[in-house]
């Protein structure tokens, strides 16, 4: 490897910068997070450059290595260090100077100098603000998962994605497709209020009939998922003073969305066939419904009891909150019609997500709802962000318009379907001391281990074997009501993984 010229002081905006001794030692602590086994090497190396020069660790006229010097350095090809040179001579962030290489070309002087914070004014700070703040939205029980789940060998959790069950290849061939210069001209302005007429004709025509709702245009509103979609929602509908049912157990950030709004939220029990139409959900204003796969046991409702609670709630004026959120991504017996299909009386506004199906990180979720509602929801919307990113919504159009979201749901379906059938057959075998329930077309079960089982403790044991599970007190209003539960997803686990997985959870429930 050849030598690196010798760095010298440079000079900016007239004051003189003493830039370190040019050696291996820099130029690798400055590459030190370069993934050389990952892909886009020359994004990589072009994004930490800008970042050093951005941060002043590469002043103004430093000379870089020469691609040479830095490819061997870096074990890469020298034809990536010269494509990543030239784009930033292109950018202005380098110069090129003819037989001499490449220099720091300077950013424009920035106003001030960013001042830390010593741990008494951060401890200052933090007192001086709990006192300011309205709610502590911080303090509220919510699911918790590693960040880091991937990493995991076992990961049993819900919500999640299998990497290797992603279109990459149709979600590309999308994306590509909305950044044509036509398209672009579509996305690329402000709708106001608006969404992509073109993803809402998509929901219309492939999506919505799939589960036996027939919309119109005014009566769809997309939403940065389905949460989001919850929280308009009941900022539309919930007053200091309303009585909102909530299922029990049932999902912890609908539970703290609606106590934020109000103290009475009412807990609303729960059997074997879902949410129980009783006198406490008789009283309620609003309710919130999982029909299709109870959150979190994952139960479906049958059909006689989708009407009787659409019946109650004609008759006392209940308006109901139906979260179809995995609806039926796999293909398992007879599909039962939502809430929505089966209303009369447009008492139910019903959230539903793309981002099961694909991936939680896209965030795409939709509201379908009487017109009069969309609109105020619309409305609300505004003043929080607008509308969801134009681009990704032209991008799920395509993908959908395009069939590759029918031919996805076919795969995902048919790989699902025997991971639930490899669960049925290990779970007694490994879990022999547990019971379970799985509605058809669920991806998770909810396991219920002897009374005196703690599974948060059960969780911690679990990820010491490389095994993640969800622990179920979360779940419950009472926090110790269901502390010998827990979710088992299966979504975002390899099949080969699940029998070794589960085979280690059993040796660890056996040990607690």
């Amino acid at each position: 490897m050849g030598k690196f010229a010798p760095l010298r002081r440079s000079e900016a905006a007239g004051a003189t910068i003493i830039v370190p001794l040019n050696d291996f030692l820099f130029w690798g602590s400055l590459f030190q997070g370069l993934d050389r086994a990952g892909s886009f090497l020359q994004l990589q190396i072009r994004q930490m450059i800008v970042t050093a020069i951005e941060d002043g660790r590469l002043p103004l006229g430093v000379r870089m290595p020469s691609s040479r010097d830095l490819a061997s350095l870096l074990k890469v090809s020298r034809n990536t260090i010269v494509i990543a040179y030239e784009q930033l001579v292109d950018q202005n962030f380098l110069v090129s100077r003819e037989r001499s290489g490449y220099f720091v070309a300077g950013l424009p002087k920035q106003i001030g100098t960013p001042q830390g914070n010593g741990p008494a004014v951060a401890e200052i700070g933090c007192s001086r603000w709990n006192e300011r703040f309205a709610l502590r939205p911080s303090t509220f029980r919510n699911i918790v998962k590693p960040l880091d789940w991937q990493n995991y060998p076992y990961p049993f959790i819900f919500g999640q994605f299998d990497p290797t069950l992603f279109p990459t290849n149709n979600w590309r061939e999308s994306a590509r497709a909305a950044l044509s210069v036509p398209e672009i001209n579509n996305w690329a302005r402000d709708m106001i209020d608006g969404d992509d007429p073109a993803l809402i004709e998509q929901l219309q025509r492939q999506v919505l009939p799939r589960r036996g709702i027939r919309a119109r245009s005014d009566e769809i509103m997309m939403t940065i998922g389905a949460q989001h979609a919850l929280y308009l929602i009941a900022k539309l509908f919930v007053h200091p003073t309303t009585h909102v049912g909530m299922e029990d157990p049932g999902y912890p950030d609908a539970r703290n969305i609606f106590g934020m709004l109000t103290p009475n939220v009412v807990p609303l029990r729960t059997d074997d066939q879902g949410l129980v139409p009783d006198d406490a959900f008789a009283r309620c204003k609003l309710a919130y419904v999982t029909a299709s796969h109870q959150c979190p046991t994952a139960v479906a409702m049958p059909l006689d009891r989708r009407v009787e609670i659409l019946k109650i709630a004609k008759a006392r004026d209940i308006v109901l909150i139906e979260d179809d959120y995995e609806s039926e991504l796999i293909a398992e017996g007879s599909e039962l019609p939502p809430l929505m299909s089966l209303d009369r009386d447009q008492s139910v506004l019903y959230v539903g997500s793309l981002s099961k199906a694909l991936a939680p990180g896209l965030r795409l979720g939709y509201v379908v709802a009487p017109a009069p509602v969309i609109r105020e929801l619309r409305a609300l919307r505004r003043l929080m962000l607008r509308h969801p990113p134009l681009n990704n919504q032209r991008v799920a159009a395509l993908f959908i318009g395009l069939g590759h979201y029918r031919s996805h749901l076919q795969q995902v379906a048919r790989v699902l379907l025997e991971r639930a059938k490899l669960l049925d057959r290990l779970l007694p075998r490994f879990l022999p001391s547990c019971t379970w329930s799985r509605g058809a077309g669920s991806t998770n079960y909810w396991i219920s281990c002897p009374a005196d089982t703690d599974t948060t403790k059960l969780a911690h044991a679990a990820r010491t074997e490389g095994v993640v599970i969800e622990p179920g007190d979360v779940f419950s209003m009472e926090e110790t009501a269901t502390r010998h539960c827990f979710r088992l997803g299966f979504s975002s686990i390899r099949t080969d993984r699940i029998e070794p997985g589960i085979e280690r959870l059993g040796s660890v429930l056996a040990r607690s």
